[in-house]
């Protein structure tokens, strides 16, 4: 065997090494087994406070610390 064809073979064999963890961990990935469908939604209001028999919410719409109230009085 000559210097080239180890080199070659070297070669080979990390990129073959390498494509079979890469494949690996993408199954893994793939088959991950969580239920997506149970999950809870996130909802957007959060009772923070209660004022004369009413709800204080604090509500966002983004990830961004962007809060609006709003004082919720069930009838």
């Amino acid at each position: 065997m000559t210097n080239s064809d180890y080199y070659r073979a070297l070669v080979l064999g990390a990129v073959m090494g390498m494509s079979f963890l890469t494949l690996f961990y993408m199954v893994n990935v793939a088959l991950d087994t969580k239920d997506l469908e149970s999950s809870k939604p996130k909802s957007n209001f959060e009772v923070v406070d209660h004022y004369k028999g009413c709800d204080l919410l604090r509500w966002t719409d983004s990830q961004l610390a962007n809060y609006q109230f709003v004082l919720h009085c069930p009838k």
